[in-house]
C-alpha cells in the first residue's frame, strides 16, 4: 500500500486544525480575556515565544515543559488575535461569544491561507528549503517592524501594515509547524 504523500494545502488546514482546535478550548476555558490586550501586548506576546524559541535552538536545551511546536502555535494563535483586534476595531473590552471568535477566527485563516497560496505559487514553496531559525528570525524582524508600525500610531509611507505582518507571522509559523512534523514523521520511519 503506497501512502500519499499530502499536499501543502492539506498540511496547512492540518496544521491549521491543531492551532484552531487549542484557540477555541481556551476561549472555552478563558472567555475573551485577550480583549484586554493592546496591540503593543498583543505583540510583546509573540515576542516572548519567538525569543523563547530562539533561545531554546541556541542553548540545545530548556527547563519549561511546553516544547517549540507549543510555542509556534501560541505564535499563530497571538497573531490571530492581533488580526481579530484590528478588525473590531473596538476600545470597549466586552466578551465575544464562542460562535462569533470562531467565524473571526476563521475568517482571518482564510485570509492568511490566500496569501501563503500566492505566494507559494510566485516563490515555488521556497520555505521547504528553510530552517526553523529562520523561521524564528523573520518573526523577531516582523515584530520589530509591527512595534515601529504601532510607535508610528499605525501609519507607514510606503511599507505593508499591521495586518500584512501578523499574516506572514502565521504563515511562518505554520510553515514552521510543518516542517516539524515532517522532521518527526522522518525520524520514526
Amino acid at each position: 500500500m503506497t501512502i500519499t504523500p499530502m499536499t501543502t494545502n492539506q498540511q496547512y488546514e492540518r496544521t491549521i486544525n491543531k492551532a484552531r482546535e487549542i484557540f477555541l478550548k481556551k476561549t472555552k476555558d478563558y472567555g475573551t480575556s485577550w480583549r484586554v490586550l493592546r496591540p503593543i501586548s498583543i505583540v510583546d506576546q509573540i515576542f516572548i515565544k519567538a525569543k523563547r524559541i530562539r533561545t531554546i535552538q541556541e542553548n540545545k536545551s530548556q527547563k519549561v515543559a511546553d516544547d517549540i511546536p507549543s510555542e509556534f502555535m501560541g505564535i499563530l494563535n497571538y497573531a490571530v488575535i492581533g488580526l481579530i483586534q484590528l478588525e473590531l476595531h473596538s476600545e470597549e473590552v466586552e466578551e465575544i461569544p464562542v460562535d462569533r471568535v470562531e467565524r473571526l477566527y476563521d475568517k482571518m485563516i482564510s485570509r492568511a491561507s490566500e496569501l501563503m497560496q500566492a505566494k507559494n505559487y510566485d516563490y515555488g514553496e521556497a520555505w521547504r528549503e528553510m530552517s526553523q531559525e529562520s523561521f524564528v528570525d523573520l518573526i523577531l524582524s516582523k515584530i520589530l517592524r509591527l512595534r515601529q508600525i504601532i510607535a508610528n500610531e499605525g501609519k507607514t509611507l510606503i511599507s505593508e501594515g499591521i495586518d500584512a505582518n501578523y499574516y506572514d507571522i502565521i504563515n511562518y509559523a505554520v510553515f514552521a509547524l510543518i516542517l516539524i512534523g515532517e522532521n518527526e514523521s522522518d525520524r520514526k520511519n
